[in-house]
Formats: C-alpha cells, structure tokens, sequence
C-alpha cells in the first residue's frame, strides 16, 4: 500500500459473515451514516465467476481459471460513496446475480490466485480512501490489523428465507460449507471481531448495533458526530 503519510489517516471497517446474513445491507447503511466508500468484495469474485463462464470456461479448471487471470484486465474503483469492478472495460452489473453465477462463484472464490490478486485489488482501495468493507475474509486476511471488525451472522432458516425471498435458489448451507472448509481464507470470525446477531434485527436497529460496535473499537468521534 502507499507510504504517504496521509494514509495513517485512512482505515478499513471490515463487515464479515455468512451468505444472507445481512452483512451487504449493513455495510451499505453504515457507509452511509458515515460517509466512506463501500466495497463489495463479493462482487469482484462475481465478476471473475462471471468472465469466467462467458468464456466457456468450467469453474473446476482452477488452471484454465488462472491462465485467464493472466490475459484479463480487472479494474476496481469507486463512483460516488459505491465500489465498482470491471473486467476488459464492461461492468457485468445484475448479471452478477445470475443463478449461473451463483451456482459457480465458490468454486472460483476458492482458487489461490483469485484469492490472491482480488486482495491485492482489495487493499489497493486504502490508498486512496477510508472504506467500509464486506466479505468472507476481509478481517482475517485482506485487514487483519484493522480494529474495527463486526461478524455478522443470522439463523441458518432466516437465512435461507431472504436467499429465497432474493430471488436466488442455492442453499446457503451448501455456500456455508464450500466457505467454512476451502483451503484458502475459509470463512471464520475473525481475531478481534464482534459478532452481531442479525436474526431478528431491522435494518434500522442492526445498523445501529454495528455503530455502537465501532464506537467501542474506537472509530474516531468525528465519524460518529
């Protein structure tokens, strides 16, 4: 990352935790009450899946998957307060949310050098501004030394009832378990993470637990004014 000194100044909030548990929604919403960036990590292996597929390629080839890593252009940025991931200049938007996609994207999420060059990407954002951050593995390993950590989590069954009410058929038992036991970066709670319970939260009262969350880990009091 950078060696400006205006960097000191800049921090990562990383928001992790299980499909459907609400972590996007949450992250979303404290962006904004706080003004940062919000990066949807998810959506840049999306993005991968996506190009990945448009070129025939089976997301179990983890070596035709890197060979095309090898001759893609991936671009992350932002527009406004919002990330944005493109790949050869288009931006695959609602594609992102196919069922092809879904169906594919853990497969791809696991291979190392996706891992490896999307992080890259990730904490490439830290050079330019302060972000808010959602993920699998964003305080276990693209932030690890950030303070300000939240795992949010929710019932398996409501859980699967917002998957369903997305739109989006795929069991997120079975996207639990490809998360939990890949190799590399596997889902878990992170050191110094709190976790918060979004079963039976609003948006509302769940953003507002996330921000008394981050005011204990100490979020300095001119974001919280």
């Amino acid at each position: 990352m950078s060696s400006d000194p205006a960097a000191i100044r800049r921090f990562a909030i990383a928001i992790d935790g299980p499909a459907a548990s609400g972590k996007s929604t949450v992250a979303k919403e404290i962006a904004k009450r706080l003004g940062l960036v919000m990066v949807n990590s998810g959506e840049m292996y999306r993005a991968v899946t996506w190009k990945a597929l448009q070129e025939n390629i089976d997301s179990s080839d983890s070596a035709a998957v890197v060979a095309m890593l090898g001759r893609i252009d991936i671009q992350c940025g932002e527009i406004g307060m919002s990330s944005t991931c493109t790949i050869d200049g288009e931006n695959p938007s609602d594609e992102l949310r196919s069922e092809a996609v879904n169906s594919n994207v853990s497969a791809i999420s696991a291979i190392p050098e996706v891992r490896a060059l999307l992080t890259t990407l990730q904490r490439n954002y830290l050079d330019r501004t302060s972000i808010i951050m959602e993920g699998r593995d964003i305080g276990s390993v693209v932030f690890p030394d950030t303070p300000f950590k939240i795992y949010v989590d929710a019932d398996q069954a409501v859980r699967n009832a917002r998957r369903s009410d997305a739109g989006e058929a795929d069991s997120v038992h079975e996207r639990d378990t490809a998360d939990s036991t890949r190799k590399n970066a596997p889902l878990v709670i992170a050191d110094g993470a709190v976790v918060l319970d979004n079963s039976h939260h609003t948006v509302e009262s769940a953003v507002e637990a996330a921000i008394a969350i981050l005011k204990q880990q100490g979020l300095p009091d001119i974001y919280l004014s």
